[in-house]
């Protein structure tokens, strides 16, 4: 059990914040869109877990190419 402890630690420390930014786009509360993915997970058995691990995925991809053109001289 300990190392369950860890990794769930780890998860929450460095998490993704894709249900905070999904709702900060759309202007809602946070809470409301992480109960509306456990909701989905839920109902369709998993595909609500893939979906937020394709939205995490994108996320960061979408961080490192913006983050890398800093300027218009970096194309």
């Amino acid at each position: 059990m300990n190392r369950f402890y860890q990794m769930l630690y780890y998860f929450q420390k460095r998490g993704f914040y894709v249900c905070q930014r999904i709702a900060d786009r759309i202007g809602i509360r946070a809470k409301i869109v992480r109960t509306s993915f456990m909701y989905l997970t839920f109902a369709t058995l998993g595909f609500g877990f893939a979906l937020y691990l394709f939205f995490a995925f994108w996320i960061k991809i979408k961080d490192i190419v913006y983050t890398k053109r800093s300027s218009v001289f970096d194309l």
